[in-house]
């Protein structure tokens, strides 16, 4: 079977922590797989706060996730601080992806690469839109930049 592989980028344009809750810790004592995705949801709604958006209105549209992968390079535990670096890429009509980059702040260790589809999507009629102009030209002004 072929494995996920993700080509990370170079340039980062946010960076959050968030640390390891108790909650995020699995049976066999390390931070669990469904944890790391609900991590990279509160890192992406950090992210879009920064530059003033939500997930349901970024320049009048909202987005939702079509896809996820998951690269787990090293174990996390209970009262780790993961620092999340976000980049935004690849970005075509209708959308763009997003890729994560978790590692342990006190040890530099990489603990997980991620990345998220994302696809515009106008709420009020309940389809795909393109993807807004202004959001996708401040993304590559700031990763070019």
């Amino acid at each position: 079977m072929a494995r996920v592989r993700i080509d990370m980028p170079e340039n980062y344009l946010f960076s959050t922590e968030i640390p390891v809750q108790i909650s995020d810790i699995n049976y066999t004592g390390h931070l669990g797989n469904d944890a790391v995705l609900a991590m990279v949801h509160e890192a992406r709604v950090r992210f879009l706060r920064n530059y003033h958006y939500t997930e349901t209105d970024i320049e009048g549209v909202g987005l939702i996730m079509s896809d996820s992968a998951i690269i787990y390079k090293a174990e996390g535990f209970y009262g780790d601080s993961i620092q999340i670096d976000i980049a935004v890429c690849d970005f075509n009509k209708y959308g763009c992806d997003i890729y994560y980059l978790l590692t342990n702040k006190k040890t530099a260790v990489e603990i997980a690469h991620c990345k998220t589809g994302i696809v515009f999507f106008d709420y009020d009629t309940r389809k795909i839109s393109p993807i807004p102009k202004a959001f996708r030209e401040q993304m590559i002004k700031e990763t070019e930049g």
